[in-house]
């Protein structure tokens, strides 16, 4: 990778685009890879940087995959030969490594929730300041809310709240807030010009109950009430099973796990597209099909 790896993350950070960093902590001989050498896996399977052979990498992309879906954190260790599982180690037999060991560390960069507030009321400003202190993202709305949104809170109080409503709902934004007292709450929500379903997914007056008083307590409330319906990271699959943002397949030379994107290694035969984990399966499947019952 001609861009050093923490400048490439930052940029990554700041366009909003999830990858995992890896690098490798342990590399036993004869490996390609050594201590330290890293990459970023992108969420369709790019690998930028050095983590080892095709052979390593078909592995270190089917299991980052699985990290951004996950969320989680984890040491990846690598074998020629089949190895019993390790307590906090997920291990993965790599029938077509040269020989030796590696241990990849795979660490999930996600974005942070990005939260959008209309409105310059003191609980509009109070949010921004505690949002930022959890880490969000806080935005102001600006005409359009962005695709990865995670909440619209629309504190305004009066003020174009309608079109910020029905443009939050339409873009499918997890959680939608309106700070108003109920009776003015239900008349604007009743107003909208949407579905009915989608109003009923309107939080208002927005945030839990907690006998909030002050603009900060009110703005609290609301943050509390974006974390209770936030998604939750689903559980990690074990390590042959297809991830539910990319699938995966069967090497058909070796029987490798491989991700199931364009970034792998694959060919069209017939009416099916085979995939590989590395060059040298590709070649001999290409080679005879028929070896291979294809």
């Amino acid at each position: 990778m001609d861009v050093p790896v923490i400048d490439r993350s930052s940029a990554l950070r700041a366009e909003r685009v999830p990858f995992v960093h890896a690098r490798v902590v342990l590399a036993e001989r004869p490996t390609s890879a050594k201590p330290g050498d890293e990459a970023l896996v992108l969420h369709d399977g790019t690998i930028e940087g050095f983590v080892g052979g095709t052979c390593a990498e078909a592995t270190v992309r089917d299991q980052s995959l699985r990290v951004l879906q996950t969320g989680e954190s984890f040491l990846l260790r690598i074998t020629p030969e089949p190895e019993p599982e390790q307590p906090g180690k997920v291990v993965v037999h790599n029938h077509c490594l040269s020989g030796g060991t590696i241990e990849i560390f795979l660490e999930p960069e996600l974005p942070v929730p990005m939260v959008v507030v209309a409105g310059d009321a003191p609980i509009a400003r109070a949010l921004v300041v505690l949002g930022k202190h959890l880490g969000y993202d806080l935005q102001t709305f600006e005409g359009q809310v962005p695709p990865d949104a995670s909440a619209v809170v629309v504190a305004s109080h009066g003020r174009d709240e309608e079109p910020v409503l029905c443009a939050a709902l339409e873009a499918g934004v997890g959680y939608v807030g309106l700070v108003a007292s109920p009776r003015r709450g239900a008349a604007v929500v009743a107003s909208l010009d949407v579905d009915e379903d989608l109003k009923q997914r309107i939080d208002v007056p927005a945030g839990l109950d907690i006998g909030a008083r002050t603009p900060e307590e009110v703005a609290l409330s609301i943050l509390a009430g974006i974390i209770e319906v936030r998604p939750r990271p689903a559980s990690p699959p074990a390590a042959n099973e297809p991830t539910a943002a990319a699938g995966s397949a069967i090497d058909p030379v070796c029987g490798m796990t491989v991700a199931t994107v364009d970034t792998s290694l694959h060919v069209e035969h017939g009416d099916a597209r085979v995939w590989f984990c590395g060059t040298g399966c590709q070649k001999a499947f290409t080679a005879d099909p028929a070896a291979f019952g294809a």
